[in-house]
């Protein structure tokens, strides 16, 4: 009988750093998926992989004095080592720098121009770099990326651009008939209310202004921007306009999108329009998961809060971080990382709950068995709820994963755990021990407790592969198949086992917490970036300069700007004359800081309006790259309101 097929993917990762722990998070939670459909009976193709191109990576590179692809394919070698480590059983793990992917994106474009869904026009707007996207002057918050926060450039330049408003009712309409497409079903409301139904803009699909990207073949001086180039992957990785697509013909459409929230936008209204565009079927889901918050906020370089896969996996093991990540993260939901509740868990649910139940089964074979798996021949009433909960246990356990309920799937296998350690305690089996008419029933007790650790092993698979082994190992299991766990009999009496080492040796909280604090001081150290100044600007002239009028002022009055979060109010004196000065100093100052402050002023800047406030002018300030610090420029009180500063 043919298999039924499953696709799943994650996003494609951007190679500009090292991955995070919430990159990490995304793609154990898709292993798992994959893993859990290939122990079920599925033909499952896995795709991960990385999004190469743009003006990001093209800055990097020269600032590292590299050639893009060369630059890529170091950050490209460690994710895959970290895959590795991380026990990631993906298919395929595509590049968009691979050939057979160029060559298929280059007709993409060139089939939706010719269609007339592409044209070609001029842009005009603010650009974020790290973003990769443009806004208008009305989307900024504050002069800044609304989505990132940071400083965006002024950006004009012919493109291309995609009719996405052609196809928006269409889309629309499809969302609200398919409730399952957008999952968590709050997300779902968001892409319809905050996107779709304002109306949707035409995309911007190519850029001029670099040439790290995929060369439009028709217009040599345009490569094709991110969106057609990253979201293309999905089909491309199958064989789309490769000439032979028997993958796509297998897979296509894919049963589940994995991404993070912060992509969800551009798989649930941009991919779904190519598609459409393309006249290809849409994914039956595209679930968004949350965020990974570390000491209450999103990862961040800035913060020093990124947390390292590798140093963790090197600390305590693949199959804690991914036990971690799978159980306590709610899925759809943000979720938090701490290190001190990440080390309680182990020691919890993975030392005392299930290493215990393994340690204490295979301890009580040896000493009273010689080692050799007894019978099951002395059954009692007692057993019963302990074996209808084992034999039960992979139908709660695949209903949860057919529904994404990572965490609750988990739930129920540690549930089948408690029940066993529980069951120890009612049996009493070291009392048993000391009666020899006893040892049958003692036999009985010892092979359950095997059997359930054997149903266990095959449930938590795909979850913790390498602690299935281990389990496997000590207790000889060998039949390890899906069917094997719907009855209560796949452990075989007679066989040796071979007990082992505790698979989750407890660990002293307070002195691993203070190991792994000083190894993120001397990363931090490490990863320190050296100090480096801005380029300077382009020379001016002295008559250049003249033109700036900077001048002594003194703050009067100094309050917060009403619905702005980060501008100051000023009332200053120059030399007689007040002035009001809206600043977006809020984060640094308190309003009473500056008042009666001498300060330094832009005197002869147009007057500008911000959240409805005019400025007259600008106060100078002076801040590292990143805004982490900010210093307004002050100067003694002798100096009269006015004095002009030269």
């Amino acid at each position: 009988m043919e298999k039924k097929t499953f696709y799943i993917t994650t996003p494609i990762y951007y190679p500009s750093a090292n991955l995070h722990i919430g990159n990490t998070y995304t793609t154990i939670a898709a292993d798992a998926l994959a893993r859990f459909k290939r122990l079920t009976g599925y033909d499952v193709m896995f795709l991960t992989g990385t999004d190469e191109h743009g003006q990001k990576i093209q800055r990097l590179a020269e600032a590292k004095g590299v050639a893009p692809k060369e630059y890529v394919d170091e950050i490209v070698a460690g994710i895959k080592d970290l895959w590795k480590m991380m026990n990631v059983s993906y298919d395929k793990f595509i590049r968009t720098t691979d050939d057979y992917h160029v060559r298929a994106v280059q007709q993409i474009f060139k089939q939706l121009y010719d269609q007339g869904d592409i044209y070609k026009s001029q842009y005009e707007g603010w650009y974020c770099t790290p973003c990769e996207s443009f806004w208008t002057e009305t989307q900024l918050q504050d002069g800044k990326c609304p989505d990132c926060g940071r400083p965006v450039e002024k950006a004009k330049e012919e493109a291309y651009f995609f009719k996405m408003s052609k196809y928006a009712p269409k889309l629309i309409e499809y969302i609200e008939s398919h409730p399952e497409f957008i999952q968590p079903e709050s997300r779902k409301n968001e892409m319809l209310n905050n996107f779709l139904k304002p109306g949707l803009q035409d995309l911007c699909v190519s850029r001029t202004t670099f040439d790290w990207g995929i060369p439009v073949t028709f217009d040599k001086k345009h490569v094709i921007y991110v969106w057609i180039d990253a979201l293309a992957n999905y089909i491309t990785a199958l064989g789309y306009n490769s000439g032979n697509e028997d993958l796509l013909n297998k897979y296509w459409p894919a049963d589940v999108h994995l991404v993070g929230k912060d992509i969800l936008r551009f798989h649930t209204i941009y991919w779904p329009i190519m598609l459409m565009a393309l006249g290809l079927p849409l994914p039956k889901q595209v679930f968004g998961h949350g965020w990974l918050l570390v000491d209450g906020g999103k990862m961040s370089k800035s913060k020093g809060n990124v947390v390292d896969p590798v140093v963790l996996v090197n600390q305590f093991g693949a199959d804690p971080v991914r036990y971690y990540l799978l159980r306590e993260i709610p899925f759809g939901s943000d979720g938090i990382f701490n290190n001190e509740i990440f080390i309680k868990k182990i020691n919890s649910d993975l030392a005392n709950d299930l290493g215990n139940l393994l340690s204490r089964t295979t301890a009580m074979i040896e000493k009273y068995f010689q080692g050799v798996m007894p019978a099951q021949s002395a059954k009692e009433e007692i057993d019963n709820s302990l074996i209808e909960m084992a034999v039960d246990a992979h139908k709660k356990v695949e209903k949860h994963m057919d529904n994404l309920r990572i965490p609750e799937a988990l739930d129920e296998i540690w549930a089948l755990i408690g029940r066993a350690n529980k069951y120890i305690d009612e049996t009493t089996p070291w009392i048993l021990s000391k009666d020899e008419s006893k040892k049958e029933r003692l036999g009985t007790i010892l092979y359950n407790l095997s059997e359930t650790l054997r149903i266990v092993s095959v449930l938590i698979s795909p979850f913790l592969p390498e602690t299935s082994i281990k389990i496997n190992e000590q207790l000889n299991i060998e039949l390890t198949t899906w069917d094997s766990i719907k009855s209560f009999d796949g452990t075989r009496a007679g066989s040796k086992i071979v007990k082992g080492e505790a698979i989750f040796p407890r660990i002293d909280v307070e002195a691993k917490i203070e190991e792994l604090n000083k190894l993120k001081e001397e990363q931090m150290k490490a990863n320190a970036p050296k100090a480096q100044m801005q380029p300077l600007k382009e020379e001016i002239t002295i008559e250049d300069f003249e033109k700036v009028d900077l001048r002594v002022v003194k703050v009067l009055n100094c309050e917060p700007v009403k619905g702005a979060k980060k501008l100051l109010k000023l009332k200053v004196d120059l030399g007689g004359e007040e002035k009001q000065v809206i600043s977006g100093i809020s984060k640094y100052y308190k309003p009473e800081e500056l008042i009666g402050k001498y300060v330094v002023l832009v005197a002869n800047l147009k007057p500008a309006k911000l959240r409805g406030e005019i400025s007259q002018g600008m106060i100078l300030a002076a801040s590292t790259d990143d805004d982490s610090k900010l210093f307004a420029v002050t100067i003694p009180k002798e100096l009269p309101t006015g004095s002009v500063v030269r």
